[in-house]
């Protein structure tokens, strides 16, 4: 029954847990989606992409999802970007970038180093290049396998040279992004490098291959819906067929992509499309409605000026915090690290004490157990010494017994052998005697002293004495008391 209950515990936890690890799979995906979906709107809806963006946060904020944290930071600092706040665009930036470094995401932090670089793009044409810098220094020494960052890259350093007005390495930068994005599958970027070159092209008023490059951008934005795109590429096609004189195809140009630049949202395009208009009607000589739209620009320009220097003072001032913010990270971190270091030595040190203890323990039940062996064994041969000892004394006893026993009979030998010696002699006495006399009889008769007859008459009176003596001496040894015994 017991093994029952276990078996139905361990099944229950387990599903518990494989319930958790789902919901928060789950979970997870469901910010990574998001922030995807983010991403995909930026050039369609760009407020849409900061509230998937916040969303994206919100989850993955709560699960702990750190990589949903940066990329979702990341993500919203696109969205303001594409809106036009440059502030709140780096400040997400920055939260993205520290998260990233965080968890040593060398892909994400390249890819937010790319987007910082944008920002600078209209502030401060050094600072953007230092960041591109460090995004093509990070690629190549941790080695990112990642084609689409690297077209990124080259296409915001002919975005630089192209501001600067250096068409030459612009056109070279954006002609090795298009190579690269050959390679790949990705549309968005694709349509922004034609785009790019056809605005290079135009530039240097080769209008035929501008427009080549436009009109392909262009077809394929519409097809993705993507409307900031479809709006900048109007914009530029409009002032080619300004150039050109076809002020027609000019105006209609300009028509479509207020539209579409009304959907984006986007106030700086907004305001390229009132230059457009200005030199599109000064052109036409209406110089009433030029006057209008110059009016309006030089307001807008004044306000223009005033963001500018309060975005690049942002951003500096942005980058200032952030840097502070790293010193203080990194001053938290070796902190951490020393308070670790600390824990680890102390949790080293507590092993180290459990291990001795154990050690001693173990030393100490040795020693309890050997002496408990040691009584035991002291014991056993203290009984057998008692037993050898008891032997001992009883074989003491019958030695003893023995000496007796032997002195008695030793005593007794001697005495019988005095007996036998007076009997010997006894003997010898009494046989003596009739032996004479028959030597003596047997000479007698030799000589003819005494007659044959009378010789042996008194012979066998001798052997007949000799017979008594001799069955009286056996008596006498076979019957001890009359021996005197």
């Amino acid at each position: 029954m017991k093994k029952i209950f276990t078996f139905l515990v361990l099944i229950l936890v387990s599903s518990l847990a494989s319930a958790t690890l789902i919901n928060r799979a789950q979970d997870t995906t469901e910010v990574v989606n998001l922030y995807i979906r983010g991403y995909e709107m930026r050039m369609t809806d760009a407020r849409q992409t900061i509230k998937y963006a916040d969303r994206a946060l919100s989850i993955a904020k709560k699960l702990n999802y750190s990589k949903g944290v940066a990329n979702a930071y990341r993500v919203r600092g696109i969205g303001e970007y594409y809106i036009g706040h440059s502030e709140k665009a780096i400040e997400n930036y920055l939260s993205s970038l520290a998260a990233f470094q965080k968890s040593n995401d060398a892909l994400g932090e390249a890819r937010i180093y790319l987007n910082i670089s944008s920002l600078y793009l209209d502030v401060d044409y050094d600072k953007c290049l230092e960041y591109l810098n460090a995004a093509v220094n990070l690629y190549h020494t941790k080695h990112i396998d990642n084609k689409n960052i690297l077209a990124s890259i080259y296409l915001n350093f002919g975005n630089v040279y192209q501001l600067q007005t250096n068409y030459s390495k612009a056109l070279v930068s954006y002609t090795k992004s298009y190579d690269i994005i050959r390679q790949i599958n990705n549309p968005a970027l694709s349509i922004t490098v034609m785009q790019n070159l056809g605005v290079i092209y135009s530039a240097t008023a080769n209008y035929s291959k501008a427009k080549e490059y436009l009109f392909k951008a262009i077809e394929q934005a519409k097809i993705l819906d993507l409307n900031q795109p479809v709006a900048q590429i109007n914009l530029t096609l409009a002032e080619i067929y300004i150039a050109e004189g076809d002020f027609k195809k000019a105006e209609e140009c300009l028509t479509e992509g207020k539209a579409y630049s009304a959907l984006s949202k986007n106030e700086k395009i907004d305001h390229s499309y009132q230059i457009t208009s200005y030199l599109l009607e000064l052109k036409r000589k209406n110089f009433e409605k030029a006057l209008n739209y110059l009016q309006s620009i030089y307001r807008q320009d004044s306000i223009d000026y005033k963001s500018r220097n309060s975005a690049a003072l942002s951003l500096y001032q942005a980058n200032y915090r952030q840097e502070e913010l790293k010193r203080k990270n990194e001053q938290m971190m070796l902190k951490n690290e020393q308070i670790m270091l600390k824990q680890e030595y102390a949790r080293n040190t507590m092993i180290g004490t459990v291990i001795l203890a154990a050690f001693l323990t173990l030393v100490i039940v040795l020693l309890v157990s050997n002496v408990k062996r040691k009584a035991e064994t002291n014991k056993k041969l203290t009984e057998l010494n008692t037993e050898i000892s008891n032997q001992k004394d009883n074989l003491d006893r019958i030695n003893h017994h023995l000496e007796e026993i032997i002195d008695e009979r030793t005593k007794d030998l001697q005495l019988k052998n005095r007996k036998l010696s007076d009997y010997s002699s006894h003997l010898s006495h009494q046989i003596r005697g009739p032996i004479a006399t028959l030597k003596g009889l047997m000479n007698l008769e030799r000589e003819g002293l005494v007659s044959q007859e009378e010789c042996i008459q008194m012979m066998i009176k001798c052997v007949s004495e000799i017979d008594d003596k001799i069955i009286d001496m056996s008596d006498m040894l076979h019957n001890p008391q009359r021996a005197g015994m």
